[in-house]
């Protein structure tokens, strides 16, 4: 009888606020339905906002589930909500998480709102509510997987990382991964990386072929609220007592430490993958907000000090280096695999290419102003995109929306394990970054592929492209759109500067010369045994010692040496000579290895490929010879060491060796 004296039906119903992104408000409405089956749903949508109140006169609200995202055009159906039924509000975030707004809990009402995601709005400071229980989880004890077995008189590197650089789904896995590899060929290498609870050994089983010891330890689980520090959050993310007890332990001759985030640890060389103050103050002229301010303002000042606690530092470029402000930091860049990435040729099409994970923030960001600013300004293309693990979640949480909205001219990918496909189908690959750090190898292996890169100025920044050269750089969506029509109608142009862009890839960015920068940093730091120098004649009897124990190696007067290009390796500490190393030039543009023997107590040392990577510095670094050499087609050791080096089989000559008699293999190398 009171209800129907108030004009209202006795039985509550639930009325949905369609107050954010169509598809976050099906899901919503869905879920609600699915909650409560018995009960009646009235949906309400933005054009009911301002009648909502006369439309809903008959009825008694006993729910009232309202989306609250970032998108303002929603503000006067979530106004009306709160005016109609400001007890009953259940509230979603763009997460789909709920929260029923109460005044009884003022500040957990106001967060939700905020948009912090659930699991964190009862989150205080340590410093503010000491006695909480709900406080970072930091797991204890760790794993160790062995790898290969350490070798006799090689010096150890120590590494530590933020995660095992296994599947290569990111830039800096690629890069941890190839200087990994390139390291171990002269050094004992020991992994020290943080897992998730849930990783799987196996993606441990590639590094293994090179690494003598990997150590293993669960990530911990952050709970201080990320506003609440003076330190960046992130730095707390990797503070674990289980790792810092293994660092400490360790016993290496060098420890290199992999992205600011974990330098509190300690060590002698830490890697800058990107400098992180810059990239927030990319994100701080954008925003303007104060959240903003302060993630720029802690990782300036911690990263500022930090770069300077250890004895030496690797950037990426040297713009990096200019914004650090320490002159003698080593740059050691970003490469590519150009044995892996070979270039192909193209399909006749209008194909474009963008691949960034979403994990990175700044991948989301360049993704919308590609499909919503760039893309409709061209005509009849087909752009893949390749968003890496998990990208709907990293969406979600960056945008308030599901998923974009469907596109046909759009193919969206998760993780690829191999990319090189998805290359040789395109035509042009585009990286329409607007904040960027470091450098991006994803624009480094479409170099390699010999494919067309249109690019902002961040997104290829510290590479050294030239816009008209080696790639077509414009900052405005006009100018994107306009380089990507040009090279897309003009298939010589196009071509042109693919090949240009090859070529940059080849003469900078190869890792053979970027391993051979990280192992001369290495010994430099762990203290160098050997030392290279021009033979001279009283090295022609060690020079015919070593050569007579090394059955496998040419057979040359040691005398003759002497009227070619002749290098020795020396022991630092008694000058005795452990190996050499003979090339001659042959023709113009083109250079023979002669001989390479080491003598048998230093083998496996990795003096042979030192005395190479002398010989072969101009090739490697990007000099025009060709090089060419003969091996015994037994010298399976040698083989794979000359491989390794770039070297490849090109023929075989029969009959070649005496002593004993054996075919010889032709390997050359073109860099």
């Amino acid at each position: 009888m009171l209800f129907r004296l108030l004009g209202k039906a006795p039985e509550a119903v639930i009325v949905c606020f369609r107050s954010g992104d169509p598809s976050l408000a099906d899901a919503m409405c869905a879920e609600i339905r699915r909650l409560e089956p018995a009960r009646r749903v009235v949906e309400v949508d933005l054009d009911q906002a301002k009648e909502v109140r006369r439309s809903l006169r008959g009825y008694r609200i006993g729910l009232a589930p309202v989306l609250f995202t970032d998108d303002s055009a929603y503000r006067p159906l979530r106004r009306a909500a709160l005016m109609l039924a400001p007890r009953k509000i259940l509230a979603y975030n763009s997460r789909l998480e709920r929260h029923h707004l109460s005044l009884a809990q003022p500040i957990a009402s106001w967060l939700f709102w905020r948009g912090v995601p659930l699991d964190r709005i009862f989150l205080r400071p340590r410093w503010l509510v000491p006695w909480r229980r709900d406080r970072t989880i930091r797991p204890a004890g760790h794993r160790i997987v062995e790898g290969r077995a350490p070798r006799q008189g090689r010096s150890s590197v120590a590494v530590l990382s933020p995660y095992c650089p296994f599947p290569l789904s990111h830039g800096g896995a690629v890069r941890i991964f190839h200087l990994l590899r390139e390291t171990a060929r002269e050094f004992d290498v020991m992994l020290y990386a943080f897992v998730e609870e849930e990783s799987s050994d196996e993606n441990l089983r590639p590094v293994l072929e090179f690494l003598t010891r990997v150590y293993l330890v669960n990530k911990p689980r952050y709970r201080e609220p990320r506003w609440s520090t003076l330190r960046p959050p992130e730095v707390f993310e990797y503070d674990s007592p289980a790792m810092r007890e293994l660092w400490l332990a360790r016993k290496a001759n060098v420890a290199q430490v992999e992205y600011t985030a974990l330098a509190p640890y300690g060590g002698d060389i830490l890697v800058e993958h990107d400098v992180t103050q810059d990239l927030y103050a990319q994100v701080l002229a954008r925003r303007h907000t104060l959240s903003a301010w302060w993630d720029w303002n802690r990782w300036k000042r911690f990263e500022d000090r930090a770069v300077r606690r250890f004895s030496s530092v690797v950037t990426m470029s040297e713009k990096d280096r200019a914004l650090l402000a320490i002159p003698d930091a080593t740059v050691i860049e970003n490469g590519v695999d150009l044995e892996r990435f070979e270039p192909s040729p193209e399909t006749p099409g209008r194909r474009l290419l963008f691949i960034g994970s979403f994990r990175h923030f700044p991948n989301v960001v360049a993704f919308r102003f590609l499909t919503e600013q760039i893309l409709p300004r061209l005509r009849d293309v087909e752009l893949t995109v390749v968003a890496g693990p998990d990208p709907w979640l990293h969406w979600t949480n960056l945008t308030g929306t599901l998923r974009p909205p469907e596109n046909p001219q759009v193919r969206i990918l998760e993780f690829v394990a191999d990319v090189r496909p998805l290359y040789r189908e395109t035509n042009v690959a585009v990286v329409p970054t607007l904040e960027s750090a470091g450098t991006n190898v994803k624009v480094l292996e479409a170099l390699a592929m010999e494919r067309a890169v249109v690019s902002t100025s961040s997104g290829c920044a510290g590479l050294g492209l030239e816009h008209g050269v080696t790639a077509c750089i414009a900052d405005s969506a006009e100018g994107l759109a306009q380089g990507i029509e040009r090279f897309l109608a003009d298939d010589n142009l196009r071509r042109h500067i693919a090949r240009a862009g090859r070529e940059l890839a080849r003469e900078r960015f190869d890792w053979r010369a970027i391993g051979r920068k990280q192992r001369a940093l290495l010994r430099e730091i762990a203290g160098d045994r050997l030392m290279l120098r021009a033979a001279t004649q009283a090295d022609l009897g060690a020079i015919a010692q070593i050569q007579a124990d090394s059955p496998q190696a040419a057979r040359w007067e040691p005398e003759r040496y002497l009227e070619h290009d002749c290098r020795v390796a020396c022991l630092r500490a008694s000058g005795e000579v452990v190996g050499f190393v003979v090339s001659r030039a042959t023709a113009p543009g083109e250079r023979e290895l002669l001989n390479l023997a080491v003598a048998p107590a230093m083998r496996c040392r990795g003096v042979a490929r030192r005395l190479l990577d002398e010989v072969l510095v101009y090739a490697i670094d990007g000099g025009k010879d060709a090089w060419y050499l003969e091996v015994r087609e037994s010298n399976a050791a040698a083989i794979r060491l000359y491989e390794s080096c770039g070297f490849r089989v090109m023929g075989l000559r029969k009959n070649y060796y005496s002593e004993p008699c054996e075919t010889g293999i032709v390997m050359k190398l073109l860099s």
